[in-house]
């Protein structure tokens, strides 16, 4: 179980901090690892005197997850990958002044794809449909309206899918299968031609 998520810049900035549990990390995790992370390359799971420390890298970024029980490490290392594609895919790319520019976004896709510590929505159809992308129009009309929230009012269509990519009871008007027939054949022939073989 994850009790905490930071961002950290590549000059060492907490960029962001999301608390997923209710036992708050205090932020001096970061400076203890920011002070590793100067003074060598540091493995993608560290044992810090108070938490276990799980990190990944991307576009300068670290994206730094803290818990004070032992779990299973490929679980926290693969929930920071998905959550570092999601955001690449989501915001445009992935580097500091993007995700300051969509924080409100960040802390909703958060939200969403994990409950108390434990990833619960990872995938990016499901999510989209969650949560809009940013974009001109919404920016806009969060600042006029105020309301700042992308976060939909229903559920998507592909929460009670078996396949969560795709949605559930999807109709199309044509439904076609393309096939390409490739018929070769071997054959000698003579001057006069006649079939030999």
């Amino acid at each position: 179980m994850l009790q905490c998520i930071f961002l950290v810049s590549d000059s060492g900035e907490v960029m962001l901090e999301k608390q997923l549990t209710g036992h708050r990390v205090d932020r001096s995790i970061c400076s203890w690892f920011w002070d590793q992370s100067i003074s060598s390359k540091l493995p993608p799971v560290i044992a810090s005197p108070t938490h276990y420390l799980f990190q990944i890298g991307r576009e300068g970024i670290t994206f730094l997850a803290c818990t004070q029980v032992e779990m299973a490490p490929l679980m926290a290392l693969e929930f920071l990958s998905r959550v570092a594609d999601v955001l690449s895919e989501y915001l445009g790319g992935l580097n500091e002044d993007l995700i300051k520019d969509n924080f409100i976004i960040v802390y909703e896709l958060l939200d969403e794809m994990i409950d108390n510590g434990f990833p619960l929505t990872t995938e990016p159809n499901i999510l989209r449909e969650m949560i809009a992308p940013p974009n001109i129009v919404s920016k806009v009309l969060s600042v006029v309206t105020g309301n700042g929230s992308n976060v939909s009012n229903t559920l998507p269509g592909a929460t009670a899918s078996s396949i969560p990519w795709r949605t559930m009871d999807l109709k199309h008007a044509k439904n076609e299968v393309y096939v390409d027939l490739v018929e070769e054949m071997d054959a000698i022939i003579s001057r006069y031609t006649c079939e030999i073989h």
